[in-house]
């Protein structure tokens, strides 16, 4: 995965009328949630080696298990197949926000750091503003 010159405005743009409604939704809720980070989009092959575009808000860097340096996004907004995806790469304790949070946040699927939905209503988006403000404050508290 890598950033990419394509505003996230543009990819947005680009999709099918539904789908459009959605990621404009979640853009702005994730922009109002974080209103001082960076966001751009993210292509190529992603984990289980798929190939996504992915619209990330903020970054951080960290060091993988092979030492090996990586950029990445706080927070990640992408179209699957059959459903949206909402990465929220933040923990608290030991436990991925996505996991504290995963109770509250309606009909989803909840993986370690991301929720996936089929159709807005699915999700509380009060608490997903919620999960996403928190993901934001623990990343400013690291950075202090």
């Amino acid at each position: 995965m890598e950033r990419v010159n394509t505003p996230p405005e543009d990819f947005i743009a680009s999709q099918e009328q539904e789908t459009q409604e959605v990621l404009q939704k979640i853009h702005t809720l994730i922009r109002k949630a974080l209103p001082d980070q960076e966001y751009c989009l993210w292509e190529g092959v992603f984990w289980g080696g798929s190939e996504q575009q992915i619209i990330g808000y903020g970054n951080f860097s960290y060091v993988r298990s092979d030492k090996k340096k990586v950029e990445w996004f706080l927070v990640g907004l992408a179209r699957q197949k059959n459903y949206y995806s909402v990465y929220v790469n933040a923990v608290e304790g030991k436990k991925y926000l996505a996991e504290i949070y995963a109770a509250k946040l309606g009909k989803v699927k909840v993986g370690k750091s991301n929720i996936s939905f089929r159709k807005l209503e699915d999700v509380n988006l009060d608490v997903l503003d919620e999960m996403i403000t928190h993901a934001g404050r623990i990343t400013a508290e690291k950075e202090a």
